[in-house]
């Protein structure tokens, strides 16, 4: 039986849209969720909604690790008996181990893959793999999409509001100094996805509302025609976001959606984030 020619891989910090789960050469690798010495699999063992649940209840601070090289490399040689080659695409290597530990699998595995660092995470993922089975359907070769979503890496437009600082801070993505001074003057960091693939606090505002606007009025600067709302399990929030962005901007179309377990662990319940592509 002949070898289909091309799988699509993601891990899953990205966002995974209904589509996306019907391709049918579509697959993402789950990332591990650690509370003390129990481990979840991210979106298997452990739903985003049951995380809250089992962060406010824990006395341990959750922590989260890539899959080991092996553990890459066991997929790899399964979907090597299917397919010729693969793309990946992976959440940025400055944020996480997943990219190098992907990429020692496939040379375990001696399976062909063009991988990508999309110098992202959640849509940033989405958005490239998206555009690359486009560009297949089309008939481009893998190096042609490889240069493609090379060149659209790290330009995503993004601002994400930070829903628990206390979570950013223990997971290490926050200094002390930032947390301290946040938490006394009650202020809401806008963290943004730096074109090198690094998060850095790109501006602060002082309430939720102030907040809101803030980012409907980034929305409305640069006029996108389609953007993600990304949320963590404010869901009503989420949709009070997306009628003031559509009272400011009545042609854009607003795809919400959940960020996955693995980024809420850092991110926080109450996190709320809009990204798009120009």
């Amino acid at each position: 039986m002949a070898k289909k020619p091309l799988a699509w891989i993601v891990d899953s910090t990205a966002y995974i849209p209904k589509e996306l789960k019907e391709h049918p050469d579509f697959y993402w690798i789950p990332l591990n969720i650690h509370f003390g010495d129990k481990q979840f699999v991210d979106g298997i063992d452990l739903s985003p909604s049951e995380l809250y649940e089992n962060i406010k209840g824990a006395v341990e601070f959750p922590k989260t690790s890539q899959p080991s090289a092996g553990e890459f490399a066991e997929q790899f040689k399964q979907l090597a008996t299917e397919y010729e080659q693969a793309i990946a695409v992976h959440i940025s290597g400055k944020l996480s181990g997943t990219l190098a530990s992907s990429m020692a699998g496939a040379e375990m595995a001696n399976f062909p893959i063009t991988f990508i660092d999309s110098l992202s995470l959640s849509y940033g993922i989405t958005g490239l793999i998206q555009k690359g089975m486009a560009m297949h359907e089309l008939g481009a070769t893998v190096d042609e999409i490889k240069q493609q979503l090379e060149s659209m890496a790290g330009t995503m437009n993004n601002y994400i509001l930070i829903g628990q600082l206390d979570q950013l801070y223990k997971g290490g993505r926050m200094s002390g100094v930032q947390f301290f001074l946040g938490s006394l003057l009650k202020v809401k960091p806008i963290i943004q996805l730096s074109d090198i693939g690094t998060l850095e606090v790109f501006d602060k505002v002082r309430s939720e509302k102030k907040a809101l606007q803030y980012l409907v009025d980034k929305v409305s600067a640069s006029q996108p025609s389609h953007i993600h709302l990304m949320h963590g399990n404010v869901p009503d929030q989420a949709e009070q976001l997306k009628d003031m962005l559509r009272k400011s901007n009545p042609q854009l179309t607003v795809e919400i959606g959940d960020i996955s377990s693995t980024l809420a662990v850092h991110a926080g319940e109450g996190t709320l984030a809009v990204l798009w592509f120009d």
